[in-house]
């Protein structure tokens, strides 16, 4: 028999916001700060696993990869960069708060990010006024494709995967969370993932 979705869970960028820092934004600032775009790249991928989940400081992270020489800008000029890169889904957030709503849902989010952009994007865009509660890896100290960050999200809801819908913009990471019982679904555009959703019973018209 199959049971009824109690609870959505949902990556936050790619999928209710643009992401938090990803290669085209470190483009980007390469490009505005006029910074070594191989040697950045470089240093970015040594640390930022560290930064994403709750080791290191932004300060850390932006010392590590950027102000490791001196530069003619300042830390406060390449956060304040980074937090503005942040943008909504407006028809996602709209989506999924209609669907809580509707179906009385338990909403969730389980993501990678770095405490200060994670904070930022919370306050922001108003994430608390329909999310539950957060499983981001700058809290927890876990990073997905981690299973244990997934399980703890399922043990803090207190509802099982088979109830449950993972929603993300990657495609492994959707993998890993059907390999452990939730339904996924594999977020490419606002279209597809209402559809996928509807499949299930779930539209917001209910």
């Amino acid at each position: 028999m199959t049971l009824p979705i109690r609870a959505l869970f949902l990556d936050i960028g790619g999928v209710l916001l643009s992401n938090g820092w990803d290669q085209q934004m470190r483009r980007q600032a390469v490009q505005f700060f006029g910074l070594d775009a191989e040697e950045t790249n470089d240093r970015h991928h040594l640390t930022f696993d560290t930064y994403e989940a709750g080791k290191l400081t932004l300060d850390e992270y932006l010392q590590r990869t950027v102000f490791y020489r001196p530069r003619a800008f300042t830390p406060d000029d390449v956060k304040r960069f980074m937090l503005e890169q942040s943008k909504p889904r407006p028809d996602m957030l709209d989506l999924v708060r209609r669907l809580k709503q509707a179906h009385h849902l338990r909403v969730a989010t389980i993501s990678n990010e770095g405490r200060e952009l994670t904070l930022h994007r919370i306050r922001t865009f108003a994430l608390s006024t329909f999310v539950d509660f957060f499983i981001c890896s700058c809290f927890v100290h876990l990073r997905k494709p981690d299973a244990e960050i997934y399980r703890m999200a399922l043990d803090v809801a207190q509802i099982g995967p088979e109830e449950s819908v993972y929603i993300d913009d990657r495609e492994m990471f959707v993998e890993v969370g059907r390999g452990l019982g939730f339904r996924g679904i594999h977020h490419r555009s606002f279209e597809e993932t209402r559809g996928a959703l509807a499949e299930m019973g779930l539209t917001a018209e209910s």
